[in-house]
């Protein structure tokens, strides 16, 4: 579980690693956004309020840990994850022959 930091974003693709992630500040919320909304390779805890800012309980975050683990969102999840972070790999592969 981690916030939504672009540095951990681009490490969790590159290492095919989904994350049950919290925003908390900043671009934190932007980047939530697209992670989660648009390439699907992360899930957001579930807050209290349903903002992307409001508090955590236990029982949120132990169905979203579920959810990642076991259910059908984590599952399409760590399969955008493992897609996203083979393209990843392809993009700063040397090509030997030519440019990078």
């Amino acid at each position: 579980m981690s916030h939504y930091g672009w540095n951990l974003v681009l490490e969790s693709i590159c290492a095919e690693v989904p994350i049950l992630a919290w925003p908390m500040m900043a671009e934190q919320p932007l980047n939530a956004r697209m992670v989660e909304e648009e390439i699907k390779v992360w899930l957001r805890v579930e807050t209290c309020n349903g903002s992307v800012r409001g508090f955590v309980k236990w029982e949120g975050l132990k169905k979203m840990v579920e959810e990642l683990m076991e259910g059908e969102m984590g599952k399409e999840v760590r399969k955008n994850v493992e897609d996203y972070g083979e393209l990843a790999r392809k993009a700063m592969e040397v090509d030997l022959h030519g440019a990078i």
